[in-house]
């Protein structure tokens, strides 16, 4: 069904056919999950900032930057991933891998590590 009735983004939703309703929706949830993780990113870098913690100012900023970089970039992620799993539902293709986990690992660690960092070196 051509994408006449509404949704966005057209272009998406005039290729191939109708999934799943349970498909296309486990895909939303999915998005809504990357965008909660982006939420406490910055929610977790502005904390870290906010809150004066007893860690080291440069190690507690670097980590800072860190996590507010990581959620910005995440619903970006979240709303390409979506984009490129629904086309894939509607194409019957392979789903594909989000590219920005190995990413968001390494940031992870790498504030987990400039923490405790900070806190020792205090």
């Amino acid at each position: 069904m051509p994408a006449a009735d509404g949704r966005f983004p057209r272009t998406l939703f005039s290729v191939g056919g109708e999934p799943d309703a349970r498909f296309s929706l486990a895909n939303e949830r999915t998005f809504l999950a990357w965008i909660r993780t982006g939420l406490a990113l910055l929610a977790g870098g502005v904390a870290l900032e906010a809150l004066s913690l007893g860690i080291h100012p440069g190690f507690r900023f670097a980590a800072s930057l860190l996590l507010l970089v990581a959620g910005l970039v995440t619903p970006i992620q979240a709303w390409y991933g979506w984009k490129r799993t629904e086309a894939a539902l509607r194409t019957e293709t392979p789903l594909p891998s989000a590219p920005l986990t190995v990413f968001l690992a390494v940031v992870v660690c790498a504030v987990g590590a400039l923490v405790l960092l900070g806190v020792l070196l205090r």
